[in-house]
């Protein structure tokens, strides 16, 4: 298990660049956590860390967003489940070419979609400590 504490938003950025060293060769990574802790935050400050250079913002209403590293050009997506009713929404918009193909992959609410995460998928959860603190635990 590892855990990183973000301490505040100002070092958001230290914390991101420390999971990206820890992330290995893995490229699906499944963000738990209740709503308000920070999945999106977090996910944009890995984005920028990564090098996308877009406006990173939480694909509620579309589902995925898609972002190019600007320095690697590494494909990256974004997605939020939160709206779904069911998987079979997802598998509807062929989630499994996306978990598939090599690109990184940084889901929130994925509970919504356990049954269609990889095996080798990452699970991570955030929770807070305090109005500012938070923790990011991967289990």
């Amino acid at each position: 298990m590892i855990t990183f504490t973000i301490p505040d938003l100002q070092t958001i950025r230290q914390t991101a660049e420390a999971f990206i060293r820890a992330m290995g060769d893995h490229t699906v990574f499944a963000f738990y956590g209740p709503m308000g802790v920070g999945k999106t935050t977090f996910i944009k400050a890995i984005c920028e860390a990564l090098g996308v250079e877009d406006v990173i913002n939480s694909p509620t209403f579309a589902i995925v967003n898609e972002y190019r590293s600007a320095t690697t050009g590494e494909l990256i997506y974004h997605f939020d489940f939160y709206r779904l009713r069911h998987p079979g929404e997802a598998q509807e918009i062929g989630v499994e070419d996306y978990f598939y193909s090599g690109a990184l992959c940084f889901i929130e609410w994925p509970e919504r979609i356990e049954a269609l995460l990889p095996d080798d998928t990452v699970r991570i959860t955030l929770a807070e400590i305090d109005n500012e603190r938070r923790v990011v635990i991967n289990d």
